[in-house]
């Protein structure tokens, strides 16, 4: 028994597009970590914690887009605290806040914006968090293991930035509210 199905404005679909990406990718991230530093290759399983989470967002956009949509970035922002937790902030975990950040700018509809500015803000906080209160990474890493994972991490980052604007690429925004409890 399947309960009623929504259907998908352009900006969900491309946020279910988006997650189907980053759940293909998270268990790929730990080999890379694995060619770039063979040791640490158990320690980088840790972060296809998230995967489930990503892949949750498909299932969720046929019942509620919105709640997708806001899932999205939600997600990002907690798998990247995790991340830089584990890794450390010299290793550039911190830099996929950024593309967190581009997601609550792509991801919301005009009538959205109390979410949009409230996502934006818990991003930037979670940013402050990891940045200034998140301690020690998890795993001891040697300059030239963090000067790898930055190396990989940017890669990554501009990869998927990239990624976002040309799947984001001409999608409307909504500015007509069908349900002003969201607004």
């Amino acid at each position: 028994m399947n309960g009623p199905r929504t259907e998908r404005d352009g900006r969900t679909r491309a946020t279910v597009t988006v997650a189907w990406i980053l759940f293909i990718n998270k268990p790929i991230y730990p080999l890379y970590v694995w060619y770039l530093v063979d040791h640490a290759a158990a320690v980088s399983l840790a972060s296809v914690i998230a995967a489930p989470f990503f892949l949750a967002i498909p299932f969720l956009a046929r019942r509620s887009p919105f709640l997708a949509r806001l899932a999205l970035p939600l997600v990002g922002t907690l798998d990247t605290f995790f991340e830089t937790r584990l890794f450390g902030t010299a290793s550039g975990t911190e830099l996929f806040f950024a593309a967190c950040i581009m997601l609550v700018a792509l991801n919301f509809h005009t009538h959205e914006k109390k979410w949009q500015c409230g996502m934006a803000i818990f991003v930037f906080a979670v940013f402050l968090l990891s940045r200034n209160w998140a301690g020690v990474p998890l795993h001891a890493w040697s300059s030239n293991e963090l000067a790898a994972l930055l190396n990989l991490n940017a890669l990554a980052v501009a990869s998927l930035m990239a990624f976002l604007a040309l799947r984001y690429a001409g999608v409307e925004r909504l500015s007509a509210s069908p349900d002003t409890t969201q607004s």
